[in-house]
């Protein structure tokens, strides 16, 4: 009889231990959440100002280059060949100062991608947050984010959609 409970014991242990190994997931929509915070589009106002008065910025200086190119095209046949090299210098000049400026405002570590991330710090961090209170409060071992670049998720059920929940966390309401 001791040798069948020690059994029985093992075998309840073994079936009742089973789920309380078994790991939760879910995921969110980062991109759903972000453009359901009001902060998100100020900021995406606020970019979208700089970002064309550098645009326009970066325009002048490609039409500066223009003028500059067909005024030395007109005046072709007046200029000495030195007067003519000068102006090409100048023109050449002005394309690499232009180059520069799109570059250092729009390159990969350009002004505008450090504004960007300056800006969507603190609301990044606020739903980095929530996000975190969200898993611990759900036991959550792992969330996906669906928005995230190229993903292995194929397939999301609804049922395990957390998004709403990292909304109400921020305090933001659903207005569908």
């Amino acid at each position: 009889m001791n040798k069948s409970f020690k059994i029985v014991l093992l075998l309840f242990i073994i079936l009742y231990s089973g789920p309380l190994a078994a790991q939760k997931f879910g995921y969110i929509d980062s991109e759903y959440i972000l453009n359901k915070h009001p902060d998100y589009k100020v900021v995406q106002e606020e970019l979208k100002k700089l970002s064309e008065e550098w645009k326009k910025e970066a325009q002048n200086l490609d039409q500066e280059i223009k003028e500059l190119s067909t005024q030395l095209k007109a005046e072709e046949v007046l200029l000495t060949e030195e007067m003519y090299q000068k102006r090409v210098e100048v023109i050449k000049a002005k394309q690499k100062a232009s180059q520069e400026f799109n570059s250092r405002v729009f390159g990969i570590d350009g002004i505008y991608y450090q504004k960007q991330a300056e800006l969507l710090q603190p609301l990044q961090s606020k739903i980095y947050d929530a996000i975190e209170r969200v898993s611990r409060r759900n036991n959550l071992a792992v969330l996906f984010d669906k928005a995230a670049g190229p993903s292995a998720i194929i397939y999301t059920d609804p049922r395990h959609d957390y998004s709403e929940f990292v909304l109400e966390e921020l305090g933001i309401e659903d207005n569908k």
